[in-house]
């Protein structure tokens, strides 16, 4: 038989170094300014895919859903709201649905082919308390945990050549920007309804409003930061979003979207 703890010692593993370089390259998320309560739930990611769609999506998500949901309702009308939770809600029920598809799909190709144990990480999961402070939020950790699950599957499959691996990318190229999209939805409704917002506030002051309702420049001469994810930055020179504004509605300002590949 085999020295198996020989055999080991031919292999250095990750100790917590990949962890740590994933959370290293993402600015920390202000919520100082943020009143909500919220829920603290335990969250575990184990694959790549997982752990950095979380970091860089799951607290500007977060932001923007709550802008859209208590901010915005102190000016603007209950309907228009509840049109713009109406959107990020049917974000968050598509990519539910897909990666349960996804899901059920790999796990007959599992029992079709004979296979009983599904490929594990040799790097460290990334293991935390998450402050759930919506049920938009927390429907999307439950989103980001089914996307984490669907990883180790599809690279079961490719191993086993029940999949092959342009097969296994197409899959994840289905299901990454369904997740990615609410995040992306979030902040498309938070923008809207800011600038509507940005629009009563020059209407009630007599001045004329600028031409879209308030744009970024406006923004940022009111001194808010904005959050979220630009669409042609790469995610690897991504930042994560900072808000420190003077208000807890320009604390969590929405931004221009920055898709995770």
């Amino acid at each position: 038989m085999p020295d198996t703890a020989r055999t080991q010692d031919l292999v250095i593993t990750d100790a917590g170094g990949v962890n740590a370089r994933i959370l290293a390259r993402e600015a920390r998320v202000d919520f100082r300014r943020i009143e909500a309560a919220s829920v603290k739930l335990p969250a575990r990611f184990t694959s790549a895919e997982g752990k950095r769609m979380f970091v860089r999506l799951f607290n500007t998500l977060q932001l923007n859903a709550h802008f859209v949901s208590v901010i915005t309702r102190t000016k603007l009308d209950a309907a228009e709201v509840q049109r713009a939770e109406a959107g990020i809600r049917a974000r968050l029920e598509a990519a539910g649905a897909l990666l349960n598809d996804s899901i059920d799909a790999a796990e007959a190709l599992f029992k079709a082919h004979g296979i009983t144990g599904i490929a594990s990480y040799d790097t460290l999961p990334l293991e935390l308390e998450v402050h759930v402070m919506s049920s938009a939020g927390r429907r999307y950790l439950e989103v980001l945990a089914k996307l984490d699950q669907l990883m180790p599957m599809l690279q079961t499959l490719e191993i086993h050549e029940a999949l092959s691996a342009e097969e296994v990318d197409q899959r994840r190229a289905k299901a990454k920007p369904q997740v990615r999209e609410v995040a992306n939805a979030a902040r498309r409704q938070a923008t809207l309804l800011r600038r509507r917002m940005n629009a009563a506030d020059a209407a009630a002051a007599g001045r004329q409003p600028v031409r879209g309702g308030g744009g970024a420049g406006d923004l940022a001469a009111e001194g808010a930061e904005l959050v979220g994810m630009s669409e042609t930055d790469p995610p690897d020179e991504m930042p994560g979003p900072v808000c420190d504004a003077g208000s807890e509605a320009d604390a969590v300002l929405p931004a221009e979207a920055r898709p995770v590949a």
